[in-house]
């Protein structure tokens, strides 16, 4: 969430809510044939990446991108179990931290998170 943060601060996306829906429309660009809805998409997607380049490893793998649903719902067991830590290092095994799918998830973690602390 830091991240995102940062981004909003530099004015990147306008509020964390923008950068939720970009991230969903990252998503689901990822799908054969889907065209991004979200105005200016294409020019926030390369600010989003602008850091990255092919030679840092941060290319997915095409297994990667196709079980993104996979990978969010193991999330969710983790966080329903209250193994916050554990779905942490999932997401960060999976994807890089500056990918919209990583944020995306972590933001999924912040409920589960919010209730553990409520909890304790």
């Amino acid at each position: 969430m830091d991240c995102v943060e940062e981004m909003v601060d530099d004015g990147v996306f306008s509020s964390k809510s923008e950068f939720q829906r970009f991230a969903v429309e990252y998503v689901l660009s990822e799908i054969d044939g889907y065209e991004p809805e979200m105005v200016d998409f294409t020019d926030l997607e390369s600010e989003v990446f602008q850091h990255q380049s092919p030679d840092t490893g941060t290319e997915l793998s095409t297994e990667i991108n196709e079980n993104f649903y996979e990978n969010a719902a193991r999330v969710r067991q983790f966080a329903i179990r209250g193994e916050i830590e554990t779905a942490e290092e999932y997401i960060d095994t999976a994807y890089p931290v500056t990918d919209p799918r990583c944020l995306l998830l972590d933001d999924l973690l912040e409920s589960y998170r919010q209730r553990i602390n409520e909890d304790e």
